[in-house]
């Protein structure tokens, strides 16, 4: 079979300029296969942003509950039950509601995303917060998100060159006391504030008898899954009980299973696939149909046909492997672009490199296959 891949190769390059077009074509379609893929997995990502900074082994959520920002309440007496099951070491409360802020600039308004807890038990894993946590114990003092779309105003320039910003959620007056950098996630959240528990009933009243999630820490040693059957055993069917990994996929799945991003982005997948099957099979046909009269030779000296279609797919082959390396070094560049210019997690890995290289390959030989269907037909006392 190598010495065959030489026949390939100078089959292909006979004419340069439809090479480096087919060249072109398969780069192209590897290029739209990745930022499809790319997008798709940034997404999934950058909907869990929130959820990873969380301080918690095990998570009790409502079982309404159908995401993070879809999450429905609980009792927050269902904390006292569970420190007292052994190995439960902390139990926290986590609120989340929405607000309408007032642009300190230009006095337009817009929703924004409020995460509380109690000051005295801090649930993330950012340091930004962490430096900050006397300054929300203060009446209407609330951190803001750097990382928040600029139609919120210039509050992380403004707080950085040492002005005080006061304005208004839900008609409450309240000043920004510090920064963090989080982001709420492309689908969820424009802009996210961080307050105490008692600032948040303060902006937006009810009560805080009922909580959005409970973030339990365990005693070092102990065991993850028999603290968690033992939780669930003992507390109310109001509450379920997750590990921080059951967490993640959970919100994961929702975006997957209840949204149309996972069927759109396969749709791109699918299309950057028969783009390019389409042009490899437009340009292996052409050069079928052009050098016909030397596959009817070589069919007439006794090559048979399986001979001719391993020289037709070495040609898949290397069109697939040739235009698959330029489209991996602009898939890349692409990436970084990307995640500077839309802040999403976009980043590469070696499966999903192996996975586009064998669609690729695939891509081609399905091409290849087709076109040599020609071949199959060919009768040389016909051609000559």
């Amino acid at each position: 079979m190598i010495r065959r891949v030489p026949l390939a190769w100078l089959q292909l390059t006979h004419h340069k300029g439809r090479f480096l077009v087919a060249l072109a074509g398969v780069a192209f379609a590897v290029i739209l296969m990745f930022m499809q893929l790319g997008f798709q997995d940034a997404l999934y990502e950058d909907a869990i942003t929130i959820h990873k900074t969380l301080k918690a082994d095990l998570i009790l959520i409502s079982p309404k509950s159908v995401a993070l920002f879809g999450t429905s309440t609980f009792p927050r007496r269902r904390l006292y039950d569970a420190l007292e099951v052994d190995g439960v070491a902390t139990a926290s409360p986590f609120y989340l509601g929405g607000g309408q802020w007032k642009n300190p600039q230009n006095q337009s308004s817009r929703g924004i995303t409020i995460l509380a807890f109690d000051p005295d038990k801090p649930i993330f894993n950012l340091s930004k917060i962490d430096r900050n946590i006397d300054a929300i114990r203060q009446a209407d003092i609330v951190l803001f998100d750097s990382l928040s779309r600029s139609e919120y105003g210039p509050i992380a320039a403004k707080f950085d060159e040492g002005e005080s910003i006061s304005t208004e959620i839900n008609g409450r007056k309240i000043r920004v006391g510090g920064l963090f950098a989080l982001g709420g996630g492309v689908m969820s959240a424009d802009g996210l504030l961080i307050s105490s528990d008692l600032n948040f009933l303060r902006i937006r009243g009810g009560s805080l008898s009922e909580i959005n999630l409970g973030l339990l820490t365990l005693e070092p040693g102990a065991n993850s899954e028999q603290v968690r059957q033992q939780l669930m055993t003992n507390l109310q069917e109001d509450v379920k009980v997750m590990t921080k990994q059951e967490f993640l996929d959970f919100e994961q799945n929702y975006w997957k299973k209840s949204s149309p991003i996972g069927f759109i982005f396969s749709v791109g997948l699918s299309m950057g696939f028969f783009i390019g099957a389409v042009i490899v099979y437009q340009i292996l046909y052409t050069d079928v149909t052009n050098h016909l009269a030397e596959y009817a030779t070589l069919k007439a000296i006794g090559y048979q046909d399986g001979y001719l279609l391993i020289t037709v797919l070495q040609e898949a082959l290397l069109l697939a492997t040739l235009g698959f390396i330029p489209g991996l070094i602009i898939s890349i560049s692409l990436y970084d672009l990307t995640k500077d210019a839309a802040r999403l997690p976009m980043a590469t890995n070696l499966g999903r490199i192996v996975f586009i290289l064998g669609l690729t390959v695939l891509m081609c030989f399905v091409s290849g296959v087709i076109a040599v269907r020609k071949l199959r037909a060919v009768d040389p006392a016909d051609v000559f």
